[in-house]
């Protein structure tokens, strides 16, 4: 139903201010409920409009109040977003009788906003580079309209080059902003967290709420928060629900390697996932079916790898693999206790080790569903729950291979026999030289960038954080904080 339309099913609520207004010239009774709602009778009927999901901000004009509506677009609506058309401004304005009138209701829309805990100023990171390099249209269009009409302020900083919105959140005052808005593909919502990680007071600042707005090649983090509450993948969603200012929290995977260490919030890949996405970036000028395109490539001239990977399993997964036991790298204990986040407080040795020998097609690690906007990676993966979904192929005809990619829109890929999926909660990658040829090695992908290179790899002479070694992988749960639809 459209929120502005006469409403025929009204529940009374306690107002907090009812007066007589003019609508469009003609008397009429208009109420603000404790609940939020804006209501007013017409002649045909009665209307409402609710401060909570439709309401942006509003404005004094002369003699009377514009509330600045948004509202999902129906029809003949005029869309407020560019190429989205998922919304439609649809102001509704009213003029008090008189001027004290007008300061009451002013006041109490006041409050009532104030009462939502929206944000008030974000400092926002536009990457023009990522994806179709769309990412400056798409928020002057879509974007930026939207958070000026709800009176957000906004510190708007194009990334120059990689790492660059790492550098800013490390040193950035955090108190100055309600939060911190990705106008991106996933890599830069990778770097803000990192940044925030490695500041000293990384307690206070993963506190502040991370937004994302699709603009890249990849878009899974954003995707997998509008699509469980049936919201499209569009910027304009995006932005509502940053604006709305609900939060979540969101678990932090630390991957680590000797004293080195990374911090994970979408995946970890390595054999044909990982080859896909790093191999498939000489495609970048296609967007999103990049993947697709390489993805054919890579399964008709297909990899397997050897290796082993050893894991802690949730419970319910317990007979997954084979019993084993891990002793952990006394260097991979130590780090600078003094400056920033150092990985949850786990004794690992005292776990419950399982393990799985390869050779492998494939070994992913996913902390949310979607891996893009069109691959449902991890059907059961949630937000903060403490676990990594882990989706392991051993073997797999190349028919079956190929099948299984067209399933991976739907998530339906996880139930293949060829297919192990299970939740962990430690993970370590003992990563192999193909098996065809063993003079070669394979690439470690993390959250879409290079973790590290094997021998003879793709682009092998690019230095990368880790080497192709033994890595673990532990979980902490609900660290940081992300703006969410609800």
């Amino acid at each position: 139903m459209d929120p502005l339309q006469p409403d025929n099913h009204h529940l009374p609520s306690p107002p907090l201010i009812s007066d007589r207004v003019l609508i469009n010239g003609v008397v009429t009774p208009l109420t603000l409920t404790a609940d939020g709602e804006l209501q007013w009778t017409t002649e045909p009927g009665r209307g409402k409009s609710t401060t909570e999901k439709e309401i942006l901000s509003f404005a004094v004009e002369g003699n009377k109040v514009r509330v600045k509506t948004l509202v999902e677009r129906t029809g003949s609506s005029i869309c407020c977003g560019g190429s989205g058309g998922d919304y439609a401004r649809k102001d509704f304005v009213f003029e008090p009788l008189y001027d004290e009138s007008r300061k009451l209701w002013c006041d109490k829309l006041r409050q009532r906003l104030h009462s939502l805990g929206r944000p008030k100023r974000l400092l926002v990171f536009v990457n023009p580079f990522g994806g179709k390099k769309t990412a400056r249209k798409i928020f002057l269009e879509e974007v930026k309209p939207l958070f000026d009409d709800a009176d957000v302020q906004l510190d708007v900083q194009e990334t120059k080059y990689q790492l660059h919105a790492k550098e800013m959140v490390r040193s950035m005052d955090v108190s100055r902003y309600d939060g911190i808005v990705c106008v991106s593909g996933d890599g830069v919502l990778v770097e803000v967290v990192n940044g925030l990680l490695e500041r000293e007071d990384w307690r206070t600042a993963l506190k502040l709420p991370i937004g994302m707005v699709p603009a890249g090649s990849g878009n899974g983090m954003i995707k997998s928060l509008l699509d469980p509450v049936g919201m499209s993948c569009s910027a304009a969603s995006a932005t509502v629900s940053i604006i709305r200012g609900h939060r979540r929290s969101l678990d932090v995977a630390t991957i680590a390697q000797g004293t080195t260490k990374f911090f994970s919030v979408l995946m970890l890949a390595w054999g044909l996932v990982a080859d896909i996405d790093i191999e498939s970036e000489k495609f970048r000028w296609m967007g999103s079916a990049r993947f697709d395109v390489y993805g054919l490539q890579r399964i008709i001239c297909l990899r397997q790898y050897n290796g082993r990977i050893l894991f802690v399993p949730a419970p319910g997964f317990e007979s997954c693999g084979q019993p084993a036991s891990y002793h952990l790298d006394k260097e991979s204990s130590v780090g600078d206790k003094t400056r920033g986040y150092q990985g949850p407080d786990t004794n690992l040795e005292d776990l419950e080790w399982r393990e799985i020998k390869g050779p492998f097609v494939s070994v992913w690690l996913h902390n949310v569903p979607w891996g893009a906007e069109n691959t449902l990676a991890a059907p059961n993966a949630k937000f903060s729950d403490g676990f990594l979904d882990l989706i392991v192929m051993k073997d797999c005809p190349k028919l079956a291979l190929l099948s299984l990619m067209t399933k991976l829109s739907d998530g339906t890929h996880v139930q293949s026999p060829y297919v192990s999926y299970l939740k962990v909660k430690a993970f370590v990658l003992e990563p192999g030289a193909r098996i065809d040829e063993e003079d070669k090695e394979g690439i470690i992908d993390s959250d879409g960038e290079v973790l590290a290179r094997g021998r003879k790899s793709y682009k092998c002479d690019e230095k990368a954080l880790m080497s192709y070694s033994k890595l673990q992988i532990t979980v902490d749960q609900g660290l940081a904080t992300l703006f969410s639809p609800e």
